[in-house]
């Protein structure tokens, strides 16, 4: 039970922080790299099955992956861009923080519900699986969008 209150404890404080960060990042430019880097820096966590601890069946990685697809429709509906002075912003959206929160919020009760008969590291692979099949497809999304935007720009830039 201690490792599920310092998990849930490290997750808080990394939405807060993703939160913030996401704040921060629509008061500069967009880039193709800053949308495509995070899924590949968030894959290094697929390390963690090396160790079996880690490890989850093909019914808990379905089940995370479906969950992750799911939740990506609610970012991607919520992330949008808009041209000023020649560049691509984000534009800041209160409903995603809700969302971002929402989804935290969501993530902690499964956890607490899931953790009495699922144990710790299975648990904690199943949740990554989850953020990364949300990450990949709004990324991609995000990459699109951002092409499609950019070819409206003058040539200038």
């Amino acid at each position: 039970m201690t490792s599920v209150i310092i998990s849930t404890g490290i997750a808080v404080f990394m939405g807060v922080f993703f939160t913030v960060m996401r704040m921060k990042a629509a008061t500069k430019p967009v880039s193709p790299k800053k949308i495509i880097l995070p899924p590949f820096f968030m894959s290094t966590g697929a390390l963690m099955f090396v160790f079996p601890y880690f490890r989850i069946t093909g019914q808990e990685i379905l089940e995370a992956a479906i969950a992750g697809v799911i939740f990506s429709f609610l970012l991607i509906k919520t992330t949008k861009f808009e041209i000023k002075e020649n560049d691509i912003y984000l534009i800041n959206s209160k409903v995603f923080i809700y969302i971002l929160f929402g989804l935290l919020a969501i993530r902690i009760v499964a956890k607490f519900i899931l953790s009495s008969s699922i144990d710790v590291g299975p648990l904690g692979g199943m949740f990554w699986m989850l953020a990364f099949c949300m990450i990949v497809p709004w990324r991609i999304a995000m990459y699109i969008n951002y092409k499609k935007l950019a070819k409206n720009l003058s040539p200038t830039n």
